[in-house]
């Protein structure tokens, strides 16, 4: 009787379940229907700038055109208005130079292109708002000059208010390569202080070279904010797009070139709650976007301890250097909020020295610090842009906020100066000696508290960037310029190159840059190519605050409370972006609804999400009328039709919009 009790009462529950999953798929499927007839409008993806880029190239005829008529096209990719692309096909393979004409033998350029029939010639270094005589020599002599007018600079590009040039000394066909960190375009000048090239693309941190002779800058789309892009573009001075890396942490600051043609970037991990930033660094497969490795600061360093000024719990400690030294196979990271430069050992991740003032540091670190030896020393404080040099010396840019740990014995920003430092390590007997400095002697007018850059050529040729001098109401000040709300601001970057103890070259800007890059515009590999860009990588999953299973869905249709917030729903190639203005202390949400399924992601308001860059800040206008902010979610993990909400202050609104993923 047991036996076929318990037969009977399986046979209840197996039919029960069935009944309960036969009823989960009926709700399923009505709000599938629901979904399809319900009157709301796709969000369409926009095309991207590598889109956008394949549309232009159709445009790129070069059959017909001869040496004597060819096809000459401005500003090829509309975000290089300083370049243009000269196309043209000869009988015979042929070599091709062509020369832009400056003002003086050492501003003028150019280049020898490889031997072709199809001549694809990218002209770089024109004059904004004049009719440039470029030359073209074919290799069997023939010549032929092009006139290319540009238009005038945009306001958007800086202009300098002081060039200082001793051309005697200087080395001809260079440009100076500036990033900006306020308003501004990405901008090069020559040794007479001329705009030659600019990028009307957006794009932040720093502009390098690679092997192939193309540059990398960041994207111009934020995977988070204040600052951290979704990753890097490869492109040349034409303004075209060869491969775009996307990674989940986003960039920030500095990436490396490894041997091996590999990107080590400097990233973070968004994918936990109240996450850290500017700690981790992703190696990235170039060729697959993969990441290789990702080496996790939190492991290596103790966040909680030997903070300056700056430091918070988020950003603790705020790395803005990343650099591969070969011969010790180690790597280089400049932790700006517990100022101190880490050199880690790229296997075992382990620590093989630290260069900063050791005070505030647990003991268990102390026996990596290294001790001061020789005369004239002094350490680095919140520094910038460290690097190994070919000698196994260590430059980097000394911002010199504070000069202490203890807030006693502070030094103000009026009695503070920045420079450019390089340090001699001995790794056997861990000790570091001073070799060389720049910019004491300049005082406070030299002072950068933020950014700012150093490149080294040899031990007597190195060029020093103070990008971030600031005064406030005429004097000199202590924060970055985001961070000063009230008084009249002066901002200035001053960048002088220094050429056996003497400055050869110095340009001023009015205005504030990251880094700055001395560069040909012609690489050495200079090899334009048509064709599509390569976009790898991947973004990552976008975890919701909040999922949930609701068969009775309440909302409202768009009212004007809704339309004040001026939201817009777009659709990019990898994720979906929802913008708006609200005030501080709203509860903003985005729901994804599939079906029965509720994705809900906080939106929030605030100025300061992440970084200590960007405190919390508040001005009396955005108090009274809101700031913009920007929600990213990623397709990873999404596939379907989605149904658009958002949930204002407890009030949920059909957007009666829907995304496809």
């Amino acid at each position: 009787m047991k036996r076929a009790k318990s037969g009977y009462l399986g046979r209840k529950l197996a039919i029960a379940v069935l009944a309960l999953l036969l009823v989960l798929v009926m709700a399923t499927l009505v709000w599938t229907i629901i979904d399809v007839l319900n009157p709301a409008t796709e969000v369409k993806a926009t095309n991207d700038l590598v889109a956008q880029q394949a549309q232009r190239e159709k445009q790129f005829q070069i059959s017909g055109y001869t040496i004597d008529k060819p096809n000459v096209i401005v500003n090829p990719y509309g975000n290089s208005p300083l370049t243009a692309l000269i196309m043209f096909q000869t009988g015979q393979p042929t070599k091709v130079k062509i020369t832009v004409p400056g003002k003086d033998d050492k501003t003028t350029f150019s280049h020898l292109f490889d031997s072709a029939t199809d001549h694809y010639i990218p002209v770089y270094g024109l004059y904004p708002g004049i009719t440039n005589k470029v030359q073209i020599l074919l290799e069997n002599g023939k010549t032929k000059t092009v006139a290319i007018k540009t238009k005038s600079l945009p306001k958007e590009v800086v202009k300098p208010t002081g060039v200082a040039a001793d051309k005697s000394k200087l080395d001809g066909g260079q440009l100076y390569f500036f990033s900006p960190s306020s308003a501004g375009y990405s901008a090069a000048y020559d040794i007479n202080g001329d705009v030659r090239w600019y990028l009307t693309q957006q794009a932040s941190w720093d502009n390098t070279r690679l092997k192939n002779g193309h540059i990398m800058i960041s994207t111009e789309r934020l995977v988070n904010p204040p600052y951290y892009t979704t990753g890097l573009y490869e492109i040349d001075l034409t303004g075209k797009i060869y491969a775009e890396y996307s990674l989940p942490g986003g960039y920030h600051h500095d990436y490396v070139e490894l041997p091996n043609g590999n990107l080590l970037i400097a990233s973070n991990d968004f994918s936990k709650e109240n996450s850290t930033v500017e700690d981790r660094i992703a190696e990235m497969d170039r060729k697959t976007g993969k990441i290789l490795r990702t080496i996790d600061l939190t492991k290596i360093l103790d966040p909680k301890n030997n903070e300056n000024e700056n430091w918070t719990r988020t950003d603790w400690f705020h790395n803005n250097a990343v650099w591969y030294d070969q011969k010790t196979n180690s790597i280089t990271l400049s932790g700006r909020h517990q100022d101190a430069v880490v050199n880690i050992d790229y296997d075992s991740l382990k620590i093989n020295w630290i260069l900063g003032d050791p005070t505030d540091w647990p003991i268990k670190y102390r026996r990596y610090f290294l001790t001061p030896v020789g005369q004239n020393f002094e350490w680095q404080w919140s520094q910038h842009a460290a690097m190994i040099t070919p000698e196994g010396y260590v430059a980097l840019f000394d911002n010199g906020n504070n000069k202490s740990k203890e807030k006693s014995q502070f030094v103000p920003a009026e009695k503070s100066y920045s420079r450019g430092v390089i340090y001699k390590i001995d790794k056997n007997n861990m000790t570091v000696q001073q070799l060389w400095q720049y910019g004491k002697e300049r005082g406070s007018s030299f002072y950068s508290p933020y950014i700012s850059d150093i490149d080294y050529y040899n031990s007597s040729h190195v060029l020093v960037s103070s990008g971030g001098i600031i005064q406030v109401n005429g004097k000199p000040a202590n924060k970055p310029a985001g961070l000063i709300v009230n008084g009249k601001k002066t901002l200035l970057s001053d960048t002088v190159e220094i050429y056996q103890g003497q400055p050869i070259f110095e340009l001023k800007l009015p205005t504030n840059t990251y880094r700055v890059e001395k560069m040909s515009p012609y690489a050495d590999k200079e090899n334009f190519q048509l064709g599509k860009a390569k976009q790898v990588g991947s973004l990552g999953y976008t975890k919701p605050t909040k999922t949930d299973k609701s068969y009775s869905f309440t909302s409202q249709d768009i009212d004007d409370n809704y339309k004040k917030h001026q939201i817009k729903i777009t659709r990019q190639r990898d994720r979906v972006v929802v913008s708006g203005k609200f005030k501080r202390g709203q509860k903003v949400k985005l729901i994804l609804r599939h079906n029965v399924i509720n994705r809900e992601y906080d939106i929030r308001v605030s100025k300061k999400p992440y970084s200590a860059m960007c405190v919390d800040i508040w001005s009396e206008d955005e108090t009274k009328n809101g700031i913009t902010v920007n929600k990213y979610v990623n397709n990873s993990g999404l596939s379907g039709r989605y149904n658009i909400f958002i949930e204002i202050d407890g009030t949920v609104y059909n957007t009666k919009q829907y995304v496809k993923f």
